[in-house]
């Protein structure tokens, strides 16, 4: 007697990434069974990401017109600080005004920690005003109505075809966005609280920034030294020392 396989498997991670599903067994069992299998195999291969999109991994440096039409980069927008990116569904979803709107609230301490946020979303350029306006958002909203990003990671949410939005993913990204975490958001819980992001940005400030803890051994010295190299915000200063008779500045952090 033939037995069926177990065609199930763990669920995807929160990163996105769907288990590798093998092939069903010929027994499926009723037409009713079969139906649900084959949505299940479905499932899981589509909402599969690009497989290079994973932490460690450099995430595509797309180019789209922000809120003033004005096409942005996101290396441009990150420069060499770590970037929190938001890949949301658009202005019609409460969710994602849910989300903007922490995010908008937390944003004064992601400006003082020399960190930068963007968003993608699906709206065409008024609508994409239109939702950053709402949620009281003061950074960029990029529009990618032509959904260039969602067909190029593989992230069409196909249960709302209506409109066709992308599944709603967070990073967190290292500069050169160099990917440190990945929040599936298709469901709510699965997207990051601000202490989610405050501990992802820790881990990350701490190993990109030289000068995170100023007891390290050889920094005083190489201060002492006039080796500025080592400390943000004084790095650029040696690198472009100021015009003679130009008042100086002092960087906190």
């Amino acid at each position: 007697m033939t037995r069926c396989r177990d065609v199930g498997g763990s669920e995807a991670n929160r990163s996105g990434h769907a288990d590798q599903v093998r092939a069903p067994d010929p027994c499926w069992g009723s037409a009713a069974n079969k139906a649900q299998i084959a949505i299940r195999l479905h499932v899981r291969v589509v909402i599969q990401m690009r497989s290079d999109i994973t932490p460690g991994g450099v995430f595509p440096d797309y180019a789209l017109p922000d809120q003033t039409e004005t096409v942005r980069k996101l290396s441009e927008i990150q420069g060499r600080d770590p970037l929190i990116l938001t890949l949301a569904r658009g202005h019609y979803c409460p969710k994602e005004h849910q989300q903007h709107q922490e995010l908008a609230a937390f944003q004064p301490k992601i400006a003082v920690a020399y960190t930068q946020i963007a968003t993608i979303s699906t709206d065409e350029h008024h609508t994409s005003q239109e939702f950053r306006a709402s949620v009281g958002a003061n950074w960029p909203f990029l529009s990618d109505p032509g959904r260039t990003v969602q067909q190029d990671l593989d992230i069409q949410e196909y249960t709302d075809p209506e409109h066709n939005p992308m599944i709603p993913y967070t990073f967190v990204l290292k500069p050169d966005l160099v990917i440190h975490t990945i929040y599936n958001g298709y469901w709510f819980w699965g997207r990051p609280s601000v202490y989610d992001l405050w501990r992802d940005l820790r881990a990350v400030t701490s190993e990109i920034r030289p000068d995170w803890d100023l007891s390290k051994p050889g920094l005083r010295e190489a201060w002492d030294a006039g080796d500025h190299s080592y400390f943000h915000g004084w790095d650029a200063q040696s690198e472009n020392p100021p015009a003679a008779g130009a008042s100086g500045s002092t960087t906190s952090h």
